[in-house]
């Protein structure tokens, strides 16, 4: 069998671009033969294939954290190869594939293109680059080391990128169990029931109490069902709209601190978000007052993000930053005499590092737990409530059998 021949387009490590063609067995093999050899692959279809540009594939949202990692890798990529500014993103704009952020991108060039650096150009975008962001990119322009400091800042997004998602992946499996239970009691409701109903409505009198309780649920369920639906997504709405606002926001992160199991998994989250940021920061340099103002806008918790304020301004009072994040009693006490030791040692970013390490193996152990504990709760609990819909209805069948047998 012979192979496809694929047409391709690529930038050189010099960012020179080329055309060619060049056989393979699929499009994955021959992207991945490209890569090796160091190219950037701008363009790659089966010759057959009609070489239309695509389209960016979706518009809609905040550019998942995922996909502002592989632009920073591919930024940082092209910064070392040392081709001019203007060019570097000329070829990020022909690789983003949000059409909200390539347009973004377009106006940072232009900017550019105007005279403005690359941090200011970027910080008239706060929607795509968090301040954080801007200010690492700044300060790999001043020390003239940008490739360094965003091989930092990748290395860091990586970071919290897997943090998200050992905590989505906790979070997910218990609301896909929670889902399944769900729709079998809806499926023995709705379909089961009725059968049940024609079977036994004629003998309505002698039912049992149960069964005639479930009978009455399922009989007058349209009449409350869309009413009930109603107020429950109201509900949701009122809540997503309160916590949309500022003080919704601050109020409910602050409860979810306070919750029994949840608060301590929250609390350790923001510690590591917290601890990883700082020590980033610090790493390249930057005063510790400025490093945790910039810190904060990566804590998720509004709560202890408006404690950091209070603690910036004690910091510039004199208050060493292991006093000044012990006073609003937020993050956990050991975190907090390591970071004494690490200010005492001359080792704060090392420590926070280390603070960061011994707080997501803690959160990892944690959230394992969780769903260990978790996972045969939710199946017990489904268990008792389908065997019980399933015993109740079947009830009267039992006691005719008894009495049959009588």
């Amino acid at each position: 069998l012979s192979m496809a021949v694929f047409a391709y387009r690529v930038a050189r490590p010099d960012g020179s671009t080329i055309h060619g063609h060049v056989e393979g067995d699929n499009e994955s093999l021959v992207r991945a033969k490209l890569e090796s050899q160091g190219l950037l692959v701008f363009n790659l279809h089966s010759r057959g294939a009609a070489s239309v540009k695509t389209e960016p594939s979706w518009s809609w949202g905040k550019l998942p954290l995922e996909q502002f990692l592989v632009f920073n890798q591919e930024l940082m990529a092209l910064v070392k190869s040392g081709l001019p500014i203007l060019r570097i993103w000329d070829l990020l704009i022909e690789r983003a594939g949000h059409a909200g952020f390539q347009r973004t991108l377009r106006g940072v060039r232009d900017d550019i293109r105007g005279g403005a650096s690359s941090s200011e150009a970027l910080a008239k975008h706060p929607r795509y680059f968090p301040e954080l962001y801007v200010a690492t990119v700044k300060a790999g322009e001043q020390s003239g080391n940008l490739p360094e400091v965003l091989q930092r800042y990748v290395a860091y997004l990586k970071l919290m990128v897997g943090l998200r998602q050992k905590v989505q992946k906790a979070i997910s499996y218990p609301i896909v169990l929670i889902g399944i239970g769900l729709a079998v009691v809806g499926f023995l409701l709705t379909y089961v029931m009725p059968t049940f109903v024609s079977v036994y409505g004629e003998s309505a009198k002698a039912l049992p109490w149960s069964t005639q309780v479930l009978l009455d649920v399922v009989t007058h369920a349209e009449s409350w069902l869309l009413p009930a639906a109603a107020v429950l997504i109201g509900l949701m709405l009122g809540v997503h709209t309160y916590y949309a606002t500022s003080a919704g926001k601050l109020a409910i992160d602050r409860l979810v601190l306070k919750l029994p199991l949840v608060g301590q998994i929250a609390v350790k989250h923001n510690t590591v978000q917290l601890a990883r940021t700082l020590g980033t920061i610090l790493a390249g340099g930057t005063p510790l007052v400025d490093a945790l103002k910039g810190a904060r806008g990566a804590v998720s918790n509004k709560w202890i993000s408006q404690a950091m304020i209070r603690a910036v301004n004690e910091i510039r009072e004199g208050a060493t930053l292991a006093d000044a994040l012990d006073r609003p009693r937020v993050l956990p006490k050991l975190a907090i005499e390591m970071l004494s030791v690490g200010e005492e040692t001359g080792s704060l970013d090392s420590m926070l590092r280390d603070v960061a390490e011994f707080y997501e193996a803690d959160l990892d152990t944690r959230l394992t737990q969780l769903t260990t504990w978790i996972e045969p709760a939710l199946l017990l609990v489904m268990g008792v409530l389908v065997g019980g819909i399933v015993i109740v209805m079947y009830l009267p069948v039992f006691q005719m059998a008894g009495t049959v047998g009588g």
